[in-house]
Formats: structure tokens, C-alpha cells, sequence
């Protein structure tokens, strides 16, 4: 293995080696510090002789004319086995909670591929978060991507905490995982989530990669590939249903950004590099159902849109790829309402997939939709009202902002440990629909409003 003595230069996370030779993109570098620390990196570019490496790690101490770099012709690797289930990880792969590193079944490289289209399968089957907002309304399927786009200052983690616990496979006794990968997070939400996958014992199920805030800006581009390709393994060689939460997008994208700038690219849109969107497709495009495989990989990143933007490029580009979109809202936040899911903007587009007879109830659709509607209308009459009045209105109007009220304070808020049934919430929809005169209930099936909904 040759050794390179030609640091040309170090510029933030990036070293540059020149006169190199057969070296790869993506191929893991050692580098060994003159006092015989070693610290490991990834190739991102050759050209013309010069490998530019990304160090895992400060690049301080890394003098230019005593530092050597071997190249050790092969990409970045995850050992995985069944093992890592209840195990807390680094963002690189190394164990947090005190216990040995798994012994691995394989070893896999973390840079996966998306699913070849023509060997997908589509995504059909239901599965229960326990949150009204979503199961009722933005249904949640497996093999699907769908991105809860969030707030600074909103309960995102919360939520996702609550989604990873709860997320259950109905029907059949299938074996269900979680793998939670967090990005740049503070150690005060290190140890939120940590303790609460441990004290609710959601964490024998579970697998947590943890990158926090004062950890170098390239472990954030590793981290959910690592996920992933632990998700993968689980899901297509152990057969198991796997929910991939990550959180939060936003800091993987910031990481991008300052990489980018590094190397001295050519900025695209807010500075962000003009393959951002391909990069963020060769994560989500990595959940799905596979032919012939039992297992399944479904995707919830979680990102905060800066400024609350949703034109901002994260969220943009993250809603080209996605299938959908669950939105946090600042005006419910303010009144108090967990969880602030705002049903008006968000949006499931495989939901008909997985609702119905024989997956959650045969009224789920009429009641979804007429749930929906009578909100939008209750919300459009609420700003009405300010400005000429209650009195002005008349009584189905009334009834109507009566409706929006009840929805916010029966339907979307429910406690952080309330985990609803699909059935608990379909009859919840039934009792607050049977507040509106049955005339205005266009979107439901007659038999069906004789079946469910109970009289007044």
C-alpha cells in the first residue's frame, strides 16, 4: 500500500494530495499525523493527480510536510448484523452505550443504490402511527418516503419520537423495526432521545445512529447512509417491516453546503451545490417494497424549512422526490396543540393505496375527505367572522366554526403517549362530523353515515 508524503494543502475539512495514483472516488484514506495519531477520510474528487480527502474529524494537527496519507482501496463499509437492534450508535457507526461493537453478519457498503424501478413493487399496506392527523388523514403506507416538514422551535423531535414508538404493522404478527438516524443535534436532544427509546422500551426494537452538533461537518453526510444501509439489511436479508426516521434534514444539507464551498464549487440556489437534488434523491429513493423480497424500508425525514419557507430548496427539492408531505403548524404550536399537524397543506399520495376495506375501514376515504373539507371551509369562516361578525353568519356557518374548533381541540390535539387506533380515529371523525347538518355531508356514503355515525 503506498503511502503519500504530498499534502499540497488543507483547507477546512479537505486535504489535498497530489501525484497520486489509482486512487477512487469515495475510496477511504488513513492519515497518519506526525505523532502517529491516524484519523480517517474519504475521497471526494481526483483529478489531475490531486485527491481531495474529507476528514472524519478536525483536520487540526495535520502538518502538510509530516503527514502521510495511505489509500486503502475501498469505500466506506458498515458491519451489520441483527445484533445492532437495541444498540445506540455514532454517526459513524461506533457504539455510544458502552457495549462492544456488534459482531457482523456482512459488511456492506453505506453508498447503496435506489431501488431499480422496474424491481419495485408498490407500496400498499397501512401502517398506524397512532396520530389522528396522520392515520386519518395523510396515511402513512409501507415502502413509502413521506417528510414531516417542520419549524424552528416546533416538536418535530417529539413527534418523532412518539411516530417511532408507536408505528406498528396491523393484521399480522410481522416483525416491525425503527432505525433513527438524528443529524447534528445538541447533547440535551441526544439524551431526550436516548432516554425516551429506553425508558418507553421502544428501544429493543430500535437502532439509533446520534450525530451531534460539535461533530465534524462530513460524519452529517454519512450518517443516514449508514441508517440506510442498516434499514436495508434488516428489511431484504432478515424480512423485516422497517420505518427509517431521520431528523433533521436541514443539518444534512447545511453540511452539503459548507463542502461544497470548501472545494470552491460553483454555488446553485441560496448558495446550496446544484446536485443537491440528486444527492437528496439517493437517500429517499432508497425506501420501498422489493419483488420477492418480505421486508419492506419506509422513510420519515423530518426537516425545519428555514424562515418557515416551503420554497426554501430543502423543502422544494425534498417534495420532488418525497410522495407527500406531513406539515407542523406555528399557529396551532401557539394555541398550545400537540401535535401542530396541519391536515390543509399536507399530503399523503399513496394513502388511497392503503386504506379501504380489508386494510383500515371501508368509510376511511368519505371521512377523510369530508374531514378535510368541512375544516378548510370551518378555517375560511373563521377569517370571515373577524371581519363582519358571528352574527352575520348563519347557523350552518356557525355550526361549521363550531366544527373547526372541536377538530382542533378533539381530532389533531392528543397527548404525547396517545397512541389511537385507526378505528378510535374514524369514530372520533364520525362524532365531530355529526356537529354539521347531514345535508352538508356530500363526501360521505349514505349507508355509511347510517352505519357509523351515531345520532344526536
Amino acid at each position: 500500500m503506498k503511502e503519500y508524503k504530498t499534502i499540497k494543502e488543507i483547507s477546512g475539512p479537505l486535504v489535498f494530495v497530489e501525484n497520486v495514483e489509482g486512487v477512487g472516488y469515495g475510496e477511504i484514506a488513513e492519515i497518519v499525523l506526525p505523532d502517529g495519531e491516524r484519523r480517517k477520510g474519504q475521497v471526494l474528487d481526483v483529478a489531475k493527480g490531486i485527491a481531495v480527502v474529507q476528514v472524519f474529524g478536525p483536520t487540526t494537527g495535520i502538518d502538510t510536510s509530516k503527514s502521510s496519507v495511505r489509500f486503502l482501496g475501498e469505500t466506506m463499509h458498515l458491519g451489520v448484523s441483527e445484533d445492532m437492534l437495541g444498540r445506540v450508535f455514532s454517526g459513524l457507526g461506533e457504539p455510544l452505550d458502552g457495549s462492544p461493537k456488534p459482531i457482523a453478519e456482512e459488511k456492506l457498503p453505506i453508498i447503496g443504490n435506489a431501488i431499480n424501478p422496474y424491481s419495485r413493487e408498490p407500496p400498499r399496506d397501512f401502517i398506524q402511527t397512532g396520530i389522528s392527523t396522520i392515520d386519518g388523514m395523510n396515511t402513512l403506507v409501507r415502502g413509502q418516503k413521506l417528510p414531516l416538514f417542520s419549524g424552528a422551535g416546533l416538536p418535530h423531535n417529539e413527534l418523532a419520537v412518539q411516530i417511532a414508538r408507536q408505528a406498528k404493522v396491523l393484521g399480522k404478527e410481522e416483525e416491525f423495526a425503527v432505525v433513527f438516524a438524528a443529524i447534528g443535534i445538541t447533547h440535551e436532544e441526544a439524551h431526550f432521545f436516548m432516554r425516551d427509546f429506553e425508558k418507553t422500551g421502544a428501544l429493543e426494537r430500535a437502532v439509533l445512529f446520534l450525530n451531534l452538533a460539535n461533530d465534524p461537518s462530513v460524519e452529517r453526510i454519512i450518517t443516514p447512509r449508514l441508517a440506510l444501509t442498516t434499514a436495508e439489511f434488516l428489511a431484504f436479508e432478515k424480512d423485516m417491516h422497517v420505518l427509517v426516521i431521520i431528523t433533521d434534514m436541514t443539518n444534512y444539507c447545511e453540511a452539503l453546503r459548507e463542502i461544497s464551498a470548501a472545494r470552491q464549487e460553483v454555488p446553485g440556489r441560496r448558495g446550496y451545490p446544484g446536485y443537491m437534488y440528486t444527492d437528496l434523491s439517493t437517500i429517499y429513493e432508497r425506501a420501498g417494497r422489493v419483488k420477492g423480497k418480505k421486508g419492506t424500508v419506509t422513510q420519515i425525514p423530518i426537516l425545519t424549512m428555514p424562515g418557515d419557507d416551503k420554497t426554501h430548496p430543502i423543502p422544494d427539492l425534498t417534495g420532488y422526490i418525497t410522495e407527500g408531505q406531513v406539515v407542523l403548524s406555528r399557529d396551532l404550536h401557539r394555541k398550545g396543540i400537540y401535535p401542530p399537524v396541519d391536515p390543509l397543506p399536507s399530503l399523503s399520495r399513496l394513502m388511497n393505496a392503503g386504506i379501504g376495506k380489508g386494510k383500515t375501514r371501508e368509510d376511511h376515504k368519505g371521512v377523510s375527505d369530508q374531514l378535510y373539507a368541512a375544516y378548510a371551509n370551518g378555517r375560511d369562516l373563521r377569517a370571515l367572522s373577524a371581519v363582519v361578525g358571528e352574527e352575520a353568519l348563519t347557523d350552518t356557518d356557525r355550526k361549521y366554526l363550531k366544527f373547526a374548533d372541536e377538530f382542533e381541540e378533539r381530532f389533531i390535539r392528543q397527548g404525547y403517549h396517545e397512541d389511537r387506533s385507526i378505528e378510535e380515529t374514524l369514530n372520533l371523525g364520525w362524532e365531530l362530523l355529526s356537529i354539521l347538518p347531514e345535508r352538508e355531508l356530500k363526501r360521505v356514503k349514505k349507508e355509511h353515515i347510517e352505519k357509523y355515525m351515531k345520532k344526536k
